[in-house]
């Protein structure tokens, strides 16, 4: 039975810590827990009478804020977009009779990225900021900058000199004032110790992780049921974060039960702190020392802040994490396209390595339905 109850533009309650769970105020600006510095999460009032059935948000179009209550958002539906969202879910049969592709190209700006800067920097937003700075390998700071000239406010990023000319370009063309600093993002955030203005950078702020936890939410619209495993390329690990807090909702709301995806981290060699923490019993994460040049620069990120947040979420579902070599992720980019017609990014070359591996291992079988992330278009890349 669909609600006839008037819906919500947002149902957010309050903020709270993930890693000491105190729970801060969402009415005002906020950026990291005033406690701990841990990152914030935004929390819902699920058992709200206001809250749409699931056939109520399935019958509504699809995009990024279908379903508004559980976004931050104070305008709801009418949050202005670019259209983000509701990106195809791909059958890759010629890679795996049961895997399927969740394309994130296909997003304006062409990454994933677009999807938490739609929610971020609206919310943000609304407390009256009107200007923006963040360390990017390349694609969060062309998200950032799209939405900046959206909503007519500034942005700076911060780049390392090896980002790609095209993520640059579009960083430009989009209005935002541009940094080019030598070293990793680690070395991009530190010249943003003393910038003016308020921080998008990953889990700084509460509002990114909402957007990408929209992708947790779509794979389960796109195919009905949550798959047996997820495969995800992990460097701040936004979305990671966003999609276990989602499918936490969807069970809070009795969309699901128990049952959860394996999560699988994938980072590549020269820089995988997340995995090394994963087979070492670590609860945390250890900056990764001296990280290596790689084509798939949303990886190179040495230190995260959602660490803890990342670790318990692979833990929790029975997941694994994987590090990939170079090679092997440009030679699965290309098959990936060759072999799926999705010409990705080598982030999304990364996942279906590790998904090769982990079927020539024995960990996955061609019976587990998979679902693998292609986060970003080839063209921001070369």
């Amino acid at each position: 039975m669909v609600s006839s109850t008037k819906p919500a533009p947002t149902l957010l309650s309050h903020l709270e810590c993930g890693n000491c769970f105190r729970t801060v105020d969402a009415d005002r600006l906020q950026s990291v827990c005033p406690e701990c510095a841990g990152p914030l999460l935004a929390r819902y009032r699920i058992l709200d009478p206001a809250m749409p059935t699931l056939a109520e948000v399935l019958s509504r179009r699809p995009g990024q804020f279908r379903f508004h209550e559980v976004l931050p958002n104070s305008p709801g539906a009418t949050t202005p977009s670019l259209g983000e969202g509701a990106t195809p879910m791909i059958p890759a049969r010629s890679i795996g009779r049961s895997v399927w592709v969740k394309d994130e190209a296909q997003s304006p700006t062409g990454s994933f990225k677009a999807r938490g800067m739609a929610v971020a920097l609206a919310r943000n937003a609304e407390f009256g900021v009107t200007e923006f700075h963040l360390p990017s390998n390349g694609n969060a700071g062309a998200a950032a900058a799209a939405y900046g000239a959206l909503h007519g406010v500034g942005v700076r990023v911060a780049i390392p000199a090896h980002t790609p000319e095209p993520v640059v370009a579009m960083m430009r063309l989009c209005g935002a004032e541009v940094d080019v600093v030598g070293g990793s993002i680690a070395d991009a955030a530190a010249a943003l110790a003393s910038a003016d203005g308020f921080s998008l950078a990953t889990l700084r702020e509460p509002y990114r992780v909402e957007g990408k936890k929209m992708m947790g939410y779509e794979i389960f619209w796109d195919l009905g049921h949550l798959p047996d495993v997820i495969i995800y390329p992990t460097g701040g690990g936004t979305g990671l974060v966003g999609m276990a807090k989602a499918f936490d909702e969807m069970e809070e709301l009795g969309w699901i039960g128990l049952e959860r995806p394996r999560m699988v981290a994938v980072q590549t060699t020269g820089c995988a702190p997340i995995v090394r923490a994963f087979h070492d019993g670590a609860a945390s994460a250890d900056p990764w020392v001296d990280p290596a040049r790689t084509a798939a620069y949303g990886l190179l990120v040495p230190t995260a802040l959602g660490d803890r947040l990342m670790l318990s979420a692979l833990r929790a579902t029975g997941g694994t994490a994987v590090a990939v070599e170079e090679a092997e992720m440009s030679e699965a980019t290309i098959r990936l396209a060759s072999h799926a017609g999705i010409p990705g990014s080598p982030e999304g070359g990364a996942c279906l390595a590790a998904y090769e591996r982990l079927v020539a291992d024995g960990t996955l079988t061609q019976e587990d339905e998979v679902v693998l992330f292609n986060t970003g278009a080839a063209t921001n890349y070369w």
